[in-house]
């Protein structure tokens, strides 16, 4: 069997971190799945459409600082979207692989 590449230039870490973005289609709260500094994966089951750039806020490192990010929706699937940041979130590059915790909606 042939390992499948990584797609993501930076590695990404598991989270349900509810964001606000705005879309072409609107603007909506939904929870960010997995997210790294390069990325992320919305779970949502709105259509949004690939190729579109998108405005992102969410808190991070802890909930009363949010970040505010742009990007572009990159793929779609039945379960949600991914988004390619415009410029890495600083706070998320690896320190030898290793990424920093990061809040979680289950922690308030």
């Amino acid at each position: 069997m042939i390992p499948k590449p990584n797609r993501h230039q930076h590695s990404r870490r598991t989270s349900y971190i509810i964001a606000k973005y705005s879309v072409k289609e609107g603007t909506y709260r939904d929870v960010i799945k997995n997210i790294g500094a390069g990325g992320l994966f919305i779970g949502t089951s709105r259509n949004i459409a690939e190729g579109q750039t998108i405005s992102l806020e969410f808190p991070l490192l802890q909930f009363d600082k949010i970040i505010q990010v742009s990007g572009k929706v990159v793929r779609r699937e039945h379960n949600g979207f991914a988004v390619d940041f415009d410029e890495p979130i600083d706070d998320l590059v690896g320190k030898d692989g290793l990424l920093p915790e990061i809040v979680h909606e289950g922690d308030r």
